[in-house]
């Protein structure tokens, strides 16, 4: 196992690529520790979980909310967690989400790491410190920032994912590609999903290439006051799709991307619409769909990158370079409305 502590803000985290989760006793202590997880997870690692205090909570992002939380805190209390108690959160982006947010908020904070078990956790959703639950149809709007102890890699446990979730994972690849790293871009081109599946070695350096990625975007800016912005590129319209339509968040993100692809091209002269929407194709993601223009814009307009009668809208120059523009509203109603 490859340790590595890396600073970002007032927190260090300790990054172990690498790992297996049966050493996971040996970065926590067992008796100390409340594993949240939930049911689909449990049901897949009951065998290695034996002996843990669990929390386990219905799957699936419904269940992202605030009465989930406090579903969580009221067993805490019943288990009598203290300070001293570390929160793990095992599972997808829904569980890192809701486990960072308890612990940041059960007696004014405690301890919390997360051991992603979804590729789209591993590479994205477990990183940076955002935590937070859903209110109705708005994504992520209330929550905080604040970074975990501990992350806690073990790329085996990929193996027990269906294909959409790997699909899902490499969304979010495609757009750290996109964004910032060229040559991944152009490595993720000569492959395909059923490629990476098959190599360990491969998906494990993938993983840890992405995490650092992300990593040194959010060291940089963590609160999103600048560059971390990046980060949100095909998210402004895929968390408008995204929980009003039956779409899981890669599909929503892959959506995204091929319009701010088009926005890019109109905007800031983008030429190379077709190689991003033919590597989203290459993995089996989607990337035009039909959906209410005006329904969407509703939506759009409590989006957490708006300011005032502006949206802060990430766009790309060439593959590789992503940058910020800001729009007025009304001027994103209108393109939205044409594309």
């Amino acid at each position: 196992m490859e340790k590595k502590k890396i600073r970002i803000g007032q927190t260090v985290t300790e990054y172990c690529f690498g790992a297996s989760l049966s050493g996971l006793k040996n970065v926590v202590d067992k008796q100390h520790a409340i594993l949240i997880t939930d049911e689909n997870i449990y049901e897949a690692f009951k065998q290695k979980l034996k002996g843990w205090n669990t929390i386990v909570i219905k799957a699936g992002e419904e269940f992202k909310i605030q009465q989930t939380a406090d579903t969580i805190i009221d067993t805490m209390i019943e288990m009598e967690a203290d300070r001293k108690t570390t929160l793990v959160g095992l599972g997808g982006g829904v569980i890192t989400d809701l486990t960072g947010y308890v612990g940041s908020i059960y007696m004014r904070g405690i301890r919390t790491g997360f051991v992603p078990t979804s590729l789209l956790a591993m590479v994205d959703a477990s990183i940076g410190g955002k935590n937070g639950v859903d209110v109705e149809v708005y994504k992520n709007i209330v929550g905080c920032i604040r970074q975990p102890s501990f992350l806690f890699f073990d790329t085996s446990l990929l193996q027990t994912l269906p294909e959409t979730e790997w699909q899902n994972g490499f969304a979010e690849i495609i757009k750290h590609a996109a964004i910032k790293d060229a040559s991944m871009f152009r490595q993720l081109s000569s492959h395909d999903l059923s490629w990476y599946v098959k190599r360990k070695t491969e998906i494990a350096a993938l993983v840890r290439r992405n995490a650092l990625l992300k990593t040194k975007v959010v060291q940089g800016d963590e609160t999103e006051q600048g560059e971390r912005k990046l980060l949100n590129f095909g998210h402004t319209l895929a968390h408008a799709l995204e929980n009003q339509f039956e779409l899981s968040h890669g599909q929503s993100v892959a959506i995204g991307m091929t319009y701010a692809a088009h926005l890019s091209e109109e905007l800031v002269g983008f030429r190379q619409v077709k190689r991003l929407v033919n590597l989203i194709d290459q993995y089996g993601l989607p990337t035009y769909a039909d959906f209410d223009r005006s329904k969407v814009f509703e939506v759009l307009k409590h989006d957490k990158k708006r300011e005032r009668s502006s949206l802060h809208y990430i766009l790309l120059e060439k593959i590789g370079k992503g940058v910020i523009h800001t729009l007025p509203l009304q001027q994103v109603k209108q393109l939205i409305e044409k594309i």
